[in-house]
């Protein structure tokens, strides 16, 4: 009789052939305290006979409420084993919108970890919409979008989805026994579908960011180097608080051999140390969106002095790209630049509430293939290589005194400033100009950098339409979204209770000539 190799099994088949075949294994890492794939499988045991007790019907979803932790990890691995579908969405979301999203999901319980009572339950007042039947014996996780204000929309994975992207994970960053990852996103985004479930699908070792701990530099320093990480997947802000802890001290991280950094734009500045922080490592760009998971690819050339914006890359295996050209609604055969639609291996079957398509999964805009795409609503531009090129967002398109402008090619032109680590852009009505454009940027620390230096940059890189009205400078992180990304629709009231505050109008030269005095209103 011929046995599966592990390397080809999926997230629990892998994950219960490390508990058989090497137990005593570290399977988690929190806070300095070790749980082995033995202990981890005997918590998620436990989990699964609570479900058990619940007496739900087959394949009712249930949900889940808890901050990141080795017993919020067993639990989600005891619904997984039950053949139970969970949603899994942000604690950091305001309770009135996850007891709108469990409700809407047709959660009869929210689940804590060792049977503790959630702070939230689901809404009376929401309707259920459960899973389609044909889609719920194989549905395993339900993750939500990044909606701040409005409710987000629930994305089913299917577990076949997921156990193609944990073969794909697996292979292509060398996970497996004698290999630590650093998790450092929340378990509810999908990009624990690689640092934490692959590496439990692939007999690794899970170093757990504890997320109060997570804005704090030197502690992420310390994990890397205290528990020999190997690979590191994060969001840019992660790598930008390594980048200033590491610089206090002179450490660098020869230990990593894989670093990936997604989910938002990199700074210049964080984005040019990293070569030196990890001198051995292979450096990558990841795109993707939780609806489809990982989608394209682009390895760093190290050896580069200077680094221009980075391309999302190239589909991975088994990906379909497709560039549509805006105006006349046709293909981009080789160079060009449209509006991106893909289809991957790993994507959702489509939102849970189907009235919220919107048509953002659809079939092939000219009926060229039966295959189910995905529209991602992102501007790209595909070089002579064929290499992706964000450009920005449909939806970041405003109208600024008629003159059409991107907010994301705004913030691009702000992270490029050295004493940037983060920006963000909205564009609020004004009833003379159409739109308004506001900006909140983080400083460097330590950094002297003024609104009137920063705009002068701002003037001498883009039109005069594209250049903020105000300008907000703060030594805080950026408010964020519940996926870690900057939340736009907080600027601005941002905006209103900064001391730092910049309004100017736009300026009529550039550079910027006139001296503006900061917080004074133009």
């Amino acid at each position: 009789m011929t046995t599966t190799p592990a390397v080809e099994l999926g997230l629990l088949g892998g994950f219960l052939t490390q508990v058989r075949d090497r137990p005593h294994a570290t399977a988690l890492v929190f806070n300095d305290e070790e749980t082995t794939y033995r202990e981890l499988y005997e918590r998620a045991g436990r989990e699964r006979d609570r479900l058990a007790l619940l007496q739900l019907a087959p394949h009712a979803p249930v949900g889940i409420l808890a901050d990141k932790s080795p017993a919020t990890v067993a639990l989600v691995l005891g619904c997984l084993l039950a053949r139970r579908p969970l949603l899994l969405p942000s604690p950091a979301l305001a309770d009135t919108l996850l007891a709108d999203l469990f409700a809407q999901a047709g959660c009869a319980h929210v689940l804590a970890p060792g049977g503790h009572s959630a702070r939230v339950t689901p809404s009376p007042d929401t309707p259920a919409q459960p899973l389609p039947a044909d889609q719920a014996a194989d549905t395993a996780l339900m993750l939500t979008t990044s909606g701040s204000t409005s409710l987000p929309k629930i994305v089913p994975l299917a577990l076949d989805a997921v156990d193609r992207f944990t073969r794909w994970a697996g292979n292509a960053f060398d996970i497996g026994p004698g290999r630590t990852v650093l998790n450092y996103a929340p378990l509810n985004f999908d990009l624990c579908l690689l640092d934490v479930w692959t590496t439990l699908a692939r007999g690794g070792r899970v170093v757990l960011v504890d997320p109060a701990l997570a804005a704090h530099g030197r502690h992420l320093r310390d994990l890397v180097l205290r528990h020999d990480v190997h690979v590191v997947q994060a969001v840019p802000m992660a790598f930008g608080l390594l980048q200033d802890a590491a610089a206090k001290t002179g450490d660098t991280f020869p230990g990593v051999d894989h670093v990936m950094f997604t989910g938002d734009a990199i700074a210049d500045r964080t984005l040019a140390a990293l070569p030196a922080l990890f001198p051995t490592a292979r450096i990558h760009n990841i795109y993707g969106c939780t609806e489809t998971n990982d989608s394209f690819i682009h390895e760093i050339d190290t050896t580069a002095t200077t680094f221009p914006p980075v391309p999302i890359g190239r589909p991975l295996p088994g990906v379909h790209a497709l560039v549509l050209d805006p105006d006349t609604r046709t293909p981009v055969e080789g160079p060009g630049s449209g509006e991106l639609y893909v289809h991957t291996p790993f994507q959702s079957r489509g939102y849970l509430d189907r009235t919220r398509h919107a048509d953002k999964f659809t079939d092939h805009p000219l009926g060229l293939d039966d295959r189910r795409w995905f529209r991602t609503g992102d501007l790209v531009r595909r070089d002579a290589t064929g290499t992706l090129h964000l450009n920005g967002r449909t939806d970041f398109q405003v109208k600024v005194r008629g003159v059409a402008v991107n907010t994301a090619e705004i913030e691009r032109v702000l992270q490029e400033h050295p004493d940037v680590l983060e920006a963000g852009v909205a564009a609020l009505p004004d009833p003379i100009a159409g739109r308004k454009l506001i900006a909140a940027v983080r400083r460097a620390p330590h950094s002297a950098l003024t609104g009137l230096q920063l705009r002068t940059h701002c003037a001498r890189h883009l039109p005069r339409a594209a250049v903020p009205h105000q300008l907000t400078l703060t030594d805080d992180p950026l408010p964020k979204t519940a996926t870690g990304k900057v939340d736009r629709k907080a600027l601005d009231l941002l905006d209103r209770i900064s001391p730092t505050t910049a309004p100017t109008t736009a300026p009529t030269t550039t550079p910027v000539s006139a001296p503006l005095a900061e917080g004074i209103p133009s």
